[in-house]
């Protein structure tokens, strides 16, 4: 094995740090995770820079114990690394390098003033998770920090900066942070242009001055710095000089890592919550319900998120396994999924007129704030087994439909949806279910499962390998992908017309989740 030909991929997600090393051949030879989670301070998701360090500390030294005991010598250098992280938020230093203000992660929605006042300016969406939205809202609360900003960056940015000294952002990341140019893969200069006015007497700096230089998918982004070199690896093993790709975002690393780069095609993550991304060519107008990314390699890319996923059907499956408890039953809770979601294959493809709102939290997309996880049914309907099954699993996809027919009136076109995800495990049923949603084919791949640190170790390889004039997609598929195993799920013409049929219920019945929102009130909702 030859070292120089190897790379490393570290990803900073919201509960784990993850490490991946790939061989020349893009297949994974070492890996390690540390667990983290963000802590809720005076009603802010926070993370500590300081946890991160350790946790990348860590999260290195046990890939790197399980390198040099697997092959008997010591990794003292790579081809290339990468890092990338979860998106947005707000970290901000001075012209010192002192860190302002504690992180603030995506996952707070403290920005509203911010998303409202940027979005109508820009005529671009600005959600409240973005940087951007992070910075202004700083200040229009008044707060002292925002004069003596020298410098915003996302988690990756800065251990990136960390490790290099080079102030990079890899497209996806940067597209995060400010609205990027599909022509310039750079952020957008009328933008820029109309937010410098806008705080020309609040502070001092133009808002180029402290975003980081953004770069696409085959940029050299710097190199590992002696100072860097002992901050990942103390024990002084790993030599400096190492290459880096730019810094990304989780979204554009599970791009990657799906193979969905492609104009046309997505992926979708199924879980908690629920999301796809699309890549696409078109102008994308105006919606609180649709963020507009780019891809690392700076093509536009659109994003439609629900709150909510499989925490109800998990529920009812819980239910259930109690049932057969009671009867005296015994079914490991694993198997029990597996063998109802199987069921519900054989339900009617409308559900029979079964719904289900898996409403736990509120869903922009059907204008609601709260949830009410709700059951219903016509007084006709048939109360199967499988048509309950079949109910739950696509009332999953409706609100992710409701957002995607926003963009498909707009001329967006899907031609193949990866899907990756705990929906997703039972073979066929989820992927069949998506692909009768989104009427276009639904695929799954085995590498999928292991997510952004992989894809963020691709980024690594493209750089270090990438031949003159070989784009990022063409690398993916011909050199990466050729070989992986593809599952296909298409949906029937049957199955399509019977999801947009119990759509149309779904939609219909909106009112009453409403009425269950108003009227049901319990201890955890007054």
């Amino acid at each position: 094995m030859i070292l120089e030909k190897c790379v490393i991929g570290i990803e900073f997600g919201s509960t784990r740090i993850k490490a991946v090393m790939l061989d020349e051949n893009h297949e994974i030879i070492a890996s390690n995770e540390y667990a983290w989670e963000s802590t809720l301070k005076n009603g802010v998701w926070i993370y500590t820079l300081e946890q991160a360090k350790l946790g990348l500390i860590d999260c290195y030294a046990g890939l790197k114990s399980k390198f040099e005991t697997k092959y008997r010598r010591p990794l003292s250098k790579v081809g290339a690394i990468g890092i990338s992280g979860m998106m947005h938020g707000y970290l901000v230093f001075d012209k010192k390098g002192n860190q302002l203000a504690e992180f603030r992660t995506w996952k707070n929605t403290i920005c509203p003033d911010a998303q409202e006042i940027l979005s109508a300016l820009f005529e671009f969406n600005i959600p409240q998770r973005w940087t951007i939205a992070h910075i202004y809202q700083a200040i229009l609360n008044g707060e002292k920090e925002v004069k003596d900003i020298a410098f915003a960056t996302t988690l990756a940015g800065y251990f990136h900066y960390l490790l290099t000294g080079q102030k990079y952002i890899g497209a996806n990341d940067g597209s995060g942070m400010f609205p990027l140019d599909k022509n310039t893969k750079d952020y957008d200069r009328n933008m820029v242009a109309k937010f410098d006015d806008l705080v020309k007497d609040k502070v001092s700096w133009k808002i180029l001055d402290i975003l980081p230089k953004v770069m696409v998918a085959g940029d050299n982004a710097g190199y590992l710095t002696q100072e860097g070199a002992l901050i990942i690896d103390p024990s002084g093993v790993l030599q400096a000089g190492i290459p880096f790709c730019a810094p990304e975002g989780d979204m554009g690393t599970g791009m990657i890592a799906t193979n969905s780069v492609r104009v046309g095609y997505g992926n979708s993550s199924l879980g908690t919550s629920s999301n796809i991304t699309l890549v696409t060519d078109k102008n994308i107008k105006v919606n609180k319900e649709i963020d507009v990314i780019a891809s690392p390699s700076g093509v536009p890319a659109v994003l439609v998120h629900a709150n909510n996923c499989t925490t109800d059907i998990n529920a009812w499956v819980e239910l259930l396994h109690q049932a057969i408890v009671l009867a005296g039953g015994s079914i490991q809770r694993n198997e029990l999924f597996v063998r109802l979601f199987n069921k519900s294959l054989e339900g009617e493809p409308d559900a029979g007129g079964l719904i289900s709102f898996n409403y736990f939290s509120g869903e922009a997309a059907v204008g609601v704030q709260e949830g009410r996880p709700l059951f219903v049914r016509e007084p006709d309907a048939k109360l199967s087994l499988a048509n309950f099954m079949k109910a739950h699993i696509l009332g999953i996809l409706a609100t992710l439909r409701i957002g995607l027919d926003i963009l498909i009136k707009q001329g967006v076109e899907i031609n193949k949806i990866y899907g990756h995800g705990g929906f997703f495990k039972t073979p066929v049923v989820g992927a069949k279910a998506l692909s009768a949603a989104i009427n276009a084919p639904v695929a799954t791949l085995a590498s999928a499962g292991e997510g952004g640190p992989y894809g963020q170790a691709l980024l690594a390889a493209y750089m270090l390998v990438k031949e003159k004039g070989e784009t990022l997609e063409d690398f993916l598929e011909n050199k990466v992908f050729t070989n992986a195993k593809e599952d296909i799920a298409q949906a029937t013409k049957e199955e399509v017309d019977g999801f947009n049929r119990f759509l149309a219920r779904y939609i219909a019945a909106v009112p009453v989740e409403e009425a269950a929102i108003k009227f049901v009130k319990g201890q955890h909702t007054k």
